[in-house]
């Protein structure tokens, strides 16, 4: 396997920003949008429990009606592609017995030799109050969508988070209600425009003895 090289990687990094203005004309082709879906599919959580779904919104109707619900930003409709990053509410006990099974499976463990795993986790999920969980199912889902985006960049594929958004508005469009999930944020996949100003505008962020501290 071959590996990003540190310059590889910064500059892939350097090179990313919110794109706002996307080139409508230009699409991601499947094998790489699947290698961008495979990015979320193998995202860290925690326990390994996964507590998300990814919509891909490739209807173009609906693609218009969550703009509307999304203070008109046009990277919703212009994008190549839109995923809308979706949150589950709770984890009960048969969401823990789905992941041991396929703990079990996958690693070809028998599952009796999992039930100490499956009982720690059902002990620290079962002691959460709902929004506890809910919060921390939500930044679970924030670890996917910053795999994403940098997934996206050593791609060479442009993206935009979007949390300027109504969540109600896109569970009620994306029929979410009653599902056990609910949105949180959506991101916008594709190729910059040549128009959009933010492109060439320098990478603002404080130097490193300001945020890093070695100990």
């Amino acid at each position: 396997m071959n590996h990003l090289t540190p310059t590889d990687l910064t500059a892939a990094l350097q090179w990313r920003y919110a794109t706002k203005g996307f080139d409508s004309n230009k699409k991601i082709d499947s094998a790489t949008f699947d290698a961008l879906l495979e990015s979320l599919r193998l995202s860290p959580s925690s326990f390994g429990l996964q507590p998300w779904k990814f919509i891909v919104v490739e209807n173009t109707a609906l693609r218009e009606q969550l703009r509307a619900q999304s203070w008109n930003q046009p990277q919703v409709t212009d994008a190549s592609h839109l995923v809308v990053l979706a949150v589950k509410e709770e984890i009960g006990a048969s969401d823990i017995s789905d992941w041991i099974n396929c703990l079990a499976i996958t690693q070809q463990t028998p599952i009796d030799q999992l039930a100490p795993l499956q009982g720690m986790i059902q002990g620290f999920t079962g002691g959460m109050s709902a929004d506890d969980m809910l919060q921390w199912n939500t930044r679970q889902l924030y670890i996917a969508l910053g795999t994403l985006m940098t997934s996206a960049a050593v791609m060479g594929i442009d993206s935009c988070p979007l949390e300027g958004i109504s969540p109600a508005a896109y569970d009620q469009i994306l029929q979410l209600e009653g599902s056990g999930f609910r949105t949180k944020v959506a991101c916008a996949l594709g190729y910059r425009s040549d128009m959009d100003k933010y492109a060439t505008a320098p990478k603002a962020r404080f130097a490193a003895d300001r945020v890093v501290t070695r100990l």
